[in-house]
């Protein structure tokens, strides 16, 4: 069914929550029952069990697994492994695979690649002994950087990996690759790792300071690609936290979309309250996630947001669900539902202030919110909070969840678990 578009400034946006005062958010637009993943998780996981999850990829019927960790198990807890921020398991059966590879920083990005191998990004310099800064591409049968693929930064991180066509798209806080300049964001060729010269996005945040890309997301169709982090230019064009390019033109080119809903600050010592951002499965719509530890009446701290991909410039939000001041994390759009993952207690929290407001519903650290209304959904699994749900990754079977706590449906499933379709 096809879903009316609803652009509703942000002035309308202040307005429609003070009518909506009168009421909780629930008797404003009805929750429907939507098809949701199993609230039970698959009880044939490994575990992680130490540090944190913040990244997974699914290669084939391979799971890559990347973070800030050092041992992991099986599902029974039977046999540990040692696994330095970087490990895989086979899908269906859960068993630890012999992918092994040595880094000596944290995994933040993780992407899959051609011919079976895996793009890792992160703040590590070592991978098995050689100097492989912040990226590389590893052979997922030997656990080794793939030969000819020589992409590295010059320093900071990779937080964002997006392979669309032939090439690979990357995010974060470098300001050069292999010698090439380019700041926060750039598209280099996933077979060699040579920068393209014709995409530069020209990322700058003079009244921020460092630019930092937090999160990048690429439409199913590869026309556009939203960035979202430290930044307020696109060269001379002024962008906020959040940047749209049009990916059908051969140079960087920012497209026709843009919002100032992320102009207001929510703390003054936050460089970027973005966190993360993704696409529907057709593209029509994508959902920013942030944190930004709300104050007063923000209307885009610690929340959710649906924006339309291909409305016009200055666009407000569609629909906002507020936690109330925790922050989200991660964000995944299948089929009926925007999960949504950090240390959150509640959603449909508008006037909460650290508390549970009129009409809040409980979701501790996970939940979904139907696209079309912007409402929380029934599935409530539950997980132990923590810092919070860093990353999500659809699969065939279901929805995978990277964390930092070992409780998750109520059920023990260290540091990462699955949500499984409905049979």
């Amino acid at each position: 069914m096809l879903m009316r578009r609803r652009v509703i400034p942000l002035a309308a946006l202040a307005v429609l929550a003070a009518l909506a005062a009168v009421a909780p958010p629930q008797a404003v637009a009805a929750v429907r029952a939507a098809d949701t993943v199993s609230e039970d998780p698959a009880d044939w996981t490994p575990h992680v069990l130490d540090g944190e999850v913040q990244a997974i990829a699914l290669v084939g019927g391979t799971v890559v697994v990347g973070g800030e960790f050092t041992m992991v198990a099986d599902s029974a807890g039977e046999q540990a492994y040692d696994r330095q921020n970087l490990f895989a398991f086979d899908l269906r059966t859960g068993a630890v695979l012999d992918f092994a590879p040595q880094l000596d920083g944290a995994v933040m990005s993780l992407a899959p690649g051609p011919d079976g191998s895996v793009f890792v990004g992160g703040e590590f310099q070592v991978v098995d002994g050689a100097y492989r800064r912040g990226l590389v591409r590893l052979d997922l049968a030997t656990g080794e950087p793939v030969a000819g693929f020589t992409a590295e930064i010059n320093w900071g991180d990779v937080r964002g990996l997006v392979p669309s066509g032939r090439w690979l798209y990357l995010a974060g806080s470098f300001s050069a690759i292999g010698g090439v300049e380019r700041v926060g964001l750039a598209r280099v060729d996933a077979l060699t790792g040579a920068v393209d010269p014709r995409f530069d996005a020209r990322l700058s945040a003079p009244e921020i300071g460092r630019v930092k890309v937090e999160d990048i997301a690429i439409t199913p169709s590869g026309d556009r690609l939203l960035a979202v982090g430290a930044f307020t230019r696109v060269g001379s064009t002024r962008r906020t936290q959040a940047a749209m390019f049009d990916l059908t033109r051969p140079k960087a080119a920012l497209a026709d979309w843009s919002t100032d809903a992320y102009a207001p600050r929510c703390r003054d010592n936050f460089d970027t309250y973005m966190r993360a951002a993704d696409f529907s499965p057709d593209g029509r719509f994508l959902v920013i996630v942030t944190t930004g530890r709300l104050s007063g009446s923000r209307l885009t701290c610690d929340t959710a947001a649906r924006f339309e991909t291909y409305a016009p410039a200055h666009t407000g939000p569609t629909w906002v669900n507020h936690t109330g001041g925790d922050s989200l994390y991660a964000v995944e759009v299948i089929g009926g539902a925007v999960y949504v993952g950090g240390h959150q207690r509640w959603l449909d929290n508008p006037y909460g202030h650290e508390s549970e407001g009129p009409g809040a519903v409980s979701r501790p650290g996970v939940g979904a919110i139907d696209p079309e209304t912007g409402l929380a959904l029934p599935w409530n699994p539950t997980r132990t909070r923590g810092v919070g749900v860093k990353a999500f990754a659809a699969t065939p079977l279901g929805l995978l969840v990277g964390s930092d706590t070992d409780e998750l449906g109520r059920e023990y499933h260290g540091r990462i678990g699955l949500f499984p379709r409905p049979e």
